[in-house]
């Protein structure tokens, strides 16, 4: 194969592998983070774990590990004073959902829910902090 040809076919390539939104996808993402969000404000984290992938399960390797670093970590999810769900996008082919949430303070926090799908439906692969416009990462 020719370089040339090469090039072209690189983009196609990603195209493939970026995972594929379908009708129905957003509803059941967002189903599976109000899930979780859920499950922390009933401090039931047997159910907020089950909703994590299995590589945030290995790096977390109990429930209660899981629950404490979300606790210290990112106490604005553990309780939240507001939740909005904003958009729903493939970026780099990573599927995130863009989440906005509001703490005792009254500041906003965004964040970034990456989610995978597995055999068993969608569940949390990362959540990343979105920087503020203006703010170096």
């Amino acid at each position: 194969m020719r370089r040339r040809d090469l090039l072209l076919s690189l983009p196609m390539a990603v195209l493939v592998l970026a995972p594929s939104l379908r009708a129905g996808d957003g509803e059941d993402v967002r189903a599976v983070i109000g899930s979780q969000i859920e499950a922390f404000g009933a401090e039931d984290l047997e159910s907020a774990y089950g909703f994590a992938s299995p590589m945030i399960q290995r790096m977390f390797p109990t429930p209660e590990i899981f629950g404490r670093m979300v606790r210290e970590g990112y106490p604005m999810i553990w309780r939240p004073d507001g939740v909005r769900y904003l958009e729903l996008r493939e970026e780099d082919g990573r599927l995130l959902q863009r989440m906005e949430f509001s703490d005792g303070d009254g500041r906003n926090h965004l964040f970034d829910y990456e989610m995978v799908e597995g055999p068993d439906g969608w569940r949390i692969n990362g959540v990343y902090p979105v920087p503020e416009p203006g703010l170096a990462a």
